[in-house]
């Protein structure tokens, strides 16, 4: 008799399993990832028990492989989910998702005055802290936390 779990969720052929997501993002990462307007075959599953996060979602996604530009905005939300690229049913990397030094067109300055609100200029963030989350504008300064930022 084998040992291990059965999978909660079929094996991929190929493409990206996205892991370690908390539940209550689940669903805003599937925004970002404009999932919704994918033609390929995904599989999204949530509250699966998780020795880190409690519970925690999952997202298999058949026949697609991720930009850094787009692995980045999820540091923005989720940033210790791990990511695994899966060719031929097998995990031929994993890499972590960790929020990078720059986050350029991604976040909205919540000050009304910046000129990035004002003229239309892509973004421009420097994270000064990644362990709270703490982003300064490269324009204005002003400085917010990840937990009260808006995605663009």
């Amino acid at each position: 008799m084998s040992t291990k779990k059965e999978l909660q969720v079929a094996a991929l052929q190929n493409g990206t399993v996205i892991d370690h997501i908390p539940s209550d993002k689940l669903f805003t990462v599937v925004a970002l990832l404009d999932l919704q307007h994918m033609e390929s075959n995904i599989t999204i599953g949530n509250n699966f028990e998780s020795k880190k996060l409690g519970k925690k979602g999952i997202i298999k996604i058949a026949d697609r492989f991720f930009t850094e530009e787009e692995i980045s905005r999820l540091s923005v939300v989720a940033p210790n989910i791990k990511l695994n690229i899966i060719r031929n049913y097998e995990v031929v990397e994993k890499k972590d998702v960790v929020m990078p030094s720059e986050l350029k067109g991604i976040v909205k300055c919540n000050n009304p005055k910046c000129i990035t609100n004002n003229e239309p200029m892509q973004t421009h963030f420097h994270v000064i802290d990644k362990e709270k989350g703490l982003l300064k504008c490269h324009y204005c300064e002003k400085e917010q936390s990840v937990e009260n930022i808006k995605l663009l």
